[in-house]
């Protein structure tokens, strides 16, 4: 073990009615690219859309071209009364996942109003290119994005988003379809792996554990052979990833949950590897907001920060209960049923995954499935940072190249409104994820 510290259209598993029921917009991706990535030009041709929804001044304030450890708070910008910040209604863009928990939870539990602010119903967003346009576009205002996409859009394409919290620890998997039998990375040569987007966690730990196997990670079409080495990558909507699967359209995933649990159910698949058994209580999701917004409506943020705290707390100490509420068989926030999301948050017992070793090192790190605290650790930025410049991704990636990590960390995170809530709420540091010996302050562990 080596430790360091540091598109296929096939039919889905269960039917588009599911989503009929919920009483929520669903944006589809229409007019993304089929590869997921919002390029230069469509973010270009996206605020021309979007008129005047959008500042540019608000947007393209000039991030990355500031001098070296100039603050980002716009002094220009005036703050709102405490009357006038509590007119904005709470506006949550979410993709159906577990990582979207915090969010979704805390707005059925009514946390946001028992912080005297108003709630619009959260918009189920069915792709992660989608959730981004409706973040620029002013759509929502709070939201959750795979940790490199905020990183992505504020030193690729200039938008001032703040990562306020981390939505989640651990919640994804790497699931494999029983055609190939594969048991570990050293198998995965030649095969057709799908990621839900460049920038994303997933892609990270994937190729760290390819590389680690002595495999290459690329891009191709599907149509073009591969070496014996080489491992094919391509950006699916999560929804996607099980009936891929299933009809052999491609040889594994790796995704947040319940796909994870629902590619286990039914599509045939199991699960190789546990990401938050290679990348200890490693971060997924976090939860964003327009900086514009932190520092205008400086106490409609810290609210909204109190109820999403509240709820991570809350989900951590109910697993099973928030998996019920929040499925098709509860609130139907989540399309899924009951089991699947159950097992998604709530199945990781030593015995559970004992023949396939998907969680070797659940009884030592003491984590979980999935886990909820809210605590952004710098070390974990720092970390990513560190390991994108190592990851393969579609398009140009050049804004990377030099970007300081502690810059990063320090600017790209907020951690004034969530101290604060943490402060507020300290039973967050009961989350089996969170450093006992010093809460706000921990060393990335990844091990294969």
């Amino acid at each position: 073990m080596n430790t360091n510290h540091t598109k296929n259209n096939v039919e889905l598993p269960y039917k588009e009615e599911h989503f009929d029921g919920i009483e929520k917009r669903i944006i589809d991706a229409q007019g993304i690219p089929s590869d997921g990535k919002l390029d230069r030009r469509h973010f270009m041709d996206l605020l021309a859309a979007a008129g005047g929804g959008i500042s540019l001044t608000s947007l393209f304030a000039g991030c990355g071209k500031k001098e070296e450890g100039a603050s980002t708070d716009d002094t220009s910008t005036p703050i709102a009364s405490e009357g006038d910040e509590l007119k904005e209604p709470v506006k949550i863009g979410y993709l159906p996942i577990t990582d979207s928990v915090p969010l979704i939870l805390a707005h059925a539990l009514g946390y946001f109003e028992e912080e005297g602010l108003k709630t619009e119903k959260p918009t189920l967003i069915r792709g992660w290119s989608p959730l981004v346009e409706a973040f620029i576009a002013n759509k929502v205002n709070l939201c959750h994005f795979l940790i490199p996409i905020p990183l992505w859009m504020r030193y690729n394409n200039d938008v001032k988003v703040k990562i306020m919290s981390w939505a989640h620890t651990n919640g994804s998997a790497i699931v494999v379809g029983k055609h190939t039998g594969a048991k570990d990375f050293k198998d995965l040569g030649g095969m057709q792996i799908a990621v839900p987007y460049w920038y994303s966690m997933h892609n990270i730990v994937l190729q760290m554990g390819l590389r680690e196997a002595g495999l290459k990670a690329v891009i191709k079409d599907q149509s073009e052979p591969l070496a014996s080495d080489e491992v094919n990558l391509m950006v699916m909507p999560p929804p996607e990833m099980p009936p891929a699967l299933a009809a052999k359209k491609i040889d594994a995933f790796i995704v947040a949950e319940p796909f994870n649990a629902m590619g286990e159910l039914k599509a045939g698949g199991k699960v190789m590897r546990f990401t938050g058994d290679m990348w200890k209580n490693h971060p997924c999701c976090v939860v964003c907001m327009h900086e514009e917004q932190t520092i205008k409506k400086p106490t409609w943020t810290q609210k909204a920060m109190n109820a999403v705290v509240r709820a991570s707390i809350y989900a951590s100490q109910n697993k099973a209960e928030v998996a019920e509420l929040l499925s098709k068989d509860g609130k139907a926030y989540l399309p899924m049923p009951a089991p699947v999301v159950k097992r998604a948050m709530t199945l990781y017992g030593v015995d559970d995954y004992v023949d396939t070793k998907a969680n070797r090192h659940a009884a030592e790190w003491k984590n979980g499935r999935i886990d909820f605290q809210p605590w952004p650790y710098p070390s974990a930025t720092r970390f990513m940072v560190d390991n994108m410049n190592k990851t393969v991704v579609g398009g140009d990636k050049s804004f990377l190249e030099g970007l300081d990590r502690e810059k990063v960390a320090q600017e790209l995170v907020d951690y004034n409104f969530v101290k604060s809530a943490c402060d507020k709420y300290p039973e967050w540091m009961n989350d089996p994820s969170v450093n006992e010996a010093d809460p706000y302050e921990r060393e990335e562990v990844f091990a294969i």
